[in-house]
């Protein structure tokens, strides 16, 4: 469970470096959760209970449009945090659900424990405000690109940022992400191959 919290403090340490007295909050704080693939860790219609750290494994972000269709509106890289960030803050009602496309090994830290350790805590508010702010510009990025950009070039925009993701998760996810339909995106992929 150490490599957990280590790859967590590599994590923050690409935005700010935490003293001891964190890393050991962290360590208190955060618990090691081990889930299986298609695993639904949040449901729309509730509230968020925890903020998730992904140590390993892949998940997806999505609600249910008006249609009844399945959108999926952020899938994860790599380490990162992935949770319905501003239900969790603000507890309110999320219309999100969380899904574990593979077997996730995560790290959780409960609402109560956040707002417990932010009056303690030497770095936690510098943190959330960072993270905040890029939780953000990567939603209006994601809403300039969806708005300006062609399904060919964000599909190719994915690709190089995100490569890993096209290994580990289906298409079909994909193609939501990127707003097409499955059909679409196999024959983008074959028309560039």
């Amino acid at each position: 469970m150490t490599s957990y919290y280590d790859t967590l403090f590599a994590y923050i340490a690409r935005i700010l470096e935490l003293p001891e007295h964190d890393r050991i909050s962290c360590r208190e704080t955060f618990h090691p959760l081990t889930v299986p693939k298609d695993t639904l860790l949040e449901t729309a219609g509730k509230v968020p209970l925890y903020h998730n750290f992904i140590v390993s494994g892949y998940m997806r972000k999505y609600y249910i449009n008006e249609k009844g269709e399945e959108v999926t509106s952020d899938l994860n890289d790599g380490p990162r945090f992935f949770t319905s960030y501003m239900a969790f803050v603000n507890q309110t009602v999320s219309n999100e659900y969380l899904q574990c496309i593979t077997d996730c090994e995560l790290l959780r830290i409960s609402k109560p424990d956040a707002d417990r350790t932010a009056g303690t805590s030497y770095t936690q508010k510098d943190y959330t405000i960072r993270l905040f702010h890029q939780v953000q510009e990567e939603y209006l990025e994601r809403i300039n690109d969806l708005a300006n950009l062609t399904a060919e070039q964000r599909y190719l925009k994915f690709l190089d940022r995100s490569p890993n993701i096209m290994k580990h998760v289906p298409l079909k996810y994909i193609a939501s992400y990127l707003g097409i339909k499955p059909e679409s995106l196999s024959r983008i992929r074959r028309e560039i191959s």
